[in-house]
């Protein structure tokens, strides 16, 4: 009796590589294009519906190809509506994805990696160390398979790199993963204007990510001297401030964005008046804003939350010299679904 050979994850071929699984059977190479609409506009799970392709090529695509979905183990609904997603992998790990209601869209937080070894003190994520990268196919996964999940009144057109792990760290199935996501013909049509990836500093990674792709790029910063930084985010040690801006000045940002600075403000830590004019001057050659995300408390983390009032004063300081300053109320406080809190315990 034959061995039975596993069928490969079709998600995991970016559509040149189906192409060439097609021309190497003497197929027309077109068919992939074909193929991927059906899989990512119309979002079916099979090759039978695929009635432009002839009944054997749709015979021959099923016994060498799946399109599995990742099966939701655990749901969770925020007071504000925002809804977090545990999605068990192939191998039986977890990860986490976060839809999260705006105004007039939604917007999808997603996954890099299985943890995160980046150790940075203030996130829950990195406690546990860094089990695995996803790979390229899981990362589509989670936008594909929670696209549908949205609001009909509030779509989903934003995707954040926010969640589990340093996306830069898992760059080339990044890459390859945003490449669908932004291809409007035969993707999943995103905007490259509204995805954002969020880096702890991972320099050599930051003017790759630039030149390779046409997203927006987001620092988590999180203080103004290489000291306060060495003990939040082990990742200063070995590229601190003065590089991580150097490559931010020369990061090949595109006419009218900017960089988006994401800075932490942690209670008698980093928040204090002298720390934003710090901040003030240390951004004033790099084109930029900036995001205030008071502390997320989470179990065993030593950190408080700063009160209302240090958060205002030091978003004022910011305002006076003339940054654009936003807090960022974190969205899924009450289901560990905000910035920093994300674990996939299971």
């Amino acid at each position: 009796m034959n061995k039975v050979e596993k069928k490969q994850n079709l998600l995991e071929l970016e559509r040149g590589q189906l192409a060439r699984w097609f021309a190497d059977r003497s197929i027309a190479p077109y068919r992939a294009d074909q193929v991927c609409k059906w899989v990512y506009l119309r979002q079916v799970d099979g090759f039978d519906p695929m009635t432009d392709l002839g009944k054997g090529l749709r015979a021959s695509l099923a016994e060498a190809f799946e399109i599995p979905r990742l099966p939701v183990d655990a749901l969770a609904e925020s007071a504000d509506g925002s809804r977090k997603y545990r999605l068990r992998l192939s191998d039986g790990l977890f990860v986490e994805a976060v839809l999260m209601p705006e105004r007039a869209h939604s917007t999808l937080c997603v996954s890099s990696q299985v943890g995160c070894a980046m150790g940075c003190r203030f996130c829950r994520t990195g406690a546990d160390g860094l089990r695995r990268n996803l790979t390229r196919g899981e990362i589509v996964a989670q936008v594909r398979d929670l696209v549908g999940s949205a609001d009909a009144d509030r779509p989903l057109t934003n995707i954040v790199f926010m969640g589990m792990g340093e996306p830069l760290a898992n760059f080339k199935p990044l890459v390859s993963a945003l490449e669908t996501l932004t291809d409007n013909d035969y993707g999943l049509k995103f905007s490259g204007h509204r995805i954002t990836v969020s880096t702890a500093g991972l320099v050599p990674r930051m003017l790759d990510l630039g030149h390779q792709t046409r997203v927006n790029l987001a620092v988590s910063l999180n203080a103004t001297d290489n000291e306060t930084r060495n003990r939040l985010m082990p990742i200063n040690r070995k590229y601190p401030i003065e590089a991580l801006l150097d490559a931010c000045g020369q990061y090949p940002l595109q006419t009218g964005r900017r960089i988006t600075f994401e800075y932490i403000l942690i209670d008698g830590v980093n928040d204090s008046t002298d720390n934003a004019r710090r901040l003030a001057k240390l951004l004033r050659p790099i084109r930029s804003k900036i995001n205030l995300i008071p502390f997320n408390p989470h179990p065993g983390s030593p950190f408080r939350r700063p009160e209302e009032e240090a958060v205002l004063a030091f978003q004022q300081i910011l305002l006076d010299s003339h940054y654009t300053t936003i807090i960022r109320r974190s969205k899924g406080q009450d289901i560990a679904a905000a910035c920093g809190q994300l674990a996939a315990e299971g």
